[in-house]
């Protein structure tokens, strides 16, 4: 059986989360450490503790998450239980490269860290929003962002499954695509509780910051296919993936149609590592009779160890 490891992003996050993992297995501690050391800030303390105002900053919550996911997928990792192919959901795609072998552990988290810190202060330079359109197509929702294109920017940022799709832009243009959506028929339009307009024109201020981290980062060859937020195709390549890494912060996120070109391509079994469990539901959406099942702490981690023996 081929199987696909997916990467939560931003909004999976919760006080406690992975402390039943570094309370139980030493290299989770180690790991910690080593972010902490990288962060130059006790990342396992907000994350274990909290508060959630503090965890639920950009520049926290990316590196918080990442560290969780990648705890999960090395712990994997040392019960030969490896994927044959990864995607992540915006930051996700950074820990999908971590297990894909094209970034270290500590490159990951420096560049999330600054990826993180540019996209909260981005949000701060030309403050946005995002909201949550359920019930409408993929063009029904991109003819809504066009039609109101007159009141600002606002676009589609997350294509998560059919019938949702969330957009992204300044805060009167995303609050007059709501209305249009409304009109058009949606079940809900809901406002998100988020730093700044993701996946937009806004985020132009951290793209070019992160583009000179990224020129300097030590990426290297993938050693499975990574499924890219961009392209929603895979790709192995140091070059593109740097690149469509830059091209990330102010494009839309293509999940539906990675876990459909996934599926395609012979995967049969989706794993979802790391806190939450949104891209489970996601992919439940997608398709039904492939499952994505959660491993985010000891309990899940338990039961694979369990099934491999």
């Amino acid at each position: 059986m081929k199987k696909a490891f997916l990467f939560p992003g931003q909004a999976s996050q919760y006080v406690g989360m992975a402390k039943d993992l570094y309370d139980a297995f030493p290299a989770v501690k180690d790991l910690y450490n080593r972010a902490n050391d990288v962060m130059q800030l006790d990342l396992a303390r907000i994350s274990f503790e909290g508060p959630e105002d503090e965890l639920k900053q950009t520049r926290i919550t990316q590196p918080a998450i990442y560290v969780h996911s990648v705890a999960v997928s090395e712990l994997l990792k040392t019960k030969d239980f490896m994927p044959d192919a990864v995607a992540g959901h915006s930051l996700g795609e950074y820990s999908a490269l971590v297990a894909a072998g094209a970034l270290s552990f500590e490159e990951g988290l420096r560049l999330v860290k600054i990826r993180g810190e540019l996209m909260q202060r981005a949000g701060e330079i030309q403050p946005g929003t995002m909201a949550a359109i359920i019930g409408l197509d993929f063009d029904q929702t991109r003819e809504i962002c066009d039609a109101v294109a007159d009141t600002g920017i606002v676009c589609p940022a997350n294509y998560n499954s059919p019938g949702q799709v969330a957009i992204s832009g300044e805060v009167d243009a995303v609050h007059a695509a709501m209305e249009k959506a409304k009109e058009a028929g949606a079940k809900r339009a809901i406002e998100l509780v988020v730093s700044g307009a993701f996946h937009s024109p806004l985020m132009e201020y951290a793209q070019e910051g992160l583009q000179k981290a990224l020129a300097e980062a030590k990426i290297k060859e993938c050693l499975i296919p990574v499924y890219t937020n961009v392209m929603a195709t895979p790709t192995t390549s140091a070059d593109e993936v740097k690149d469509l890494l830059y091209k990330q912060l102010t494009h839309p996120v293509r999940w539906t149609e990675i876990v459909e070109h996934m599926i395609t391509d012979d995967i049969d079994v989706f794993y979802e590592i790391g806190p939450g469990k949104v891209l489970a539901g996601l992919n439940k959406r997608i398709n039904r009779d492939l499952p994505c099942n959660p491993i985010g702490d000891v309990s899940g981690l338990y039961e694979i160890f369990e099934t491999e023996n």
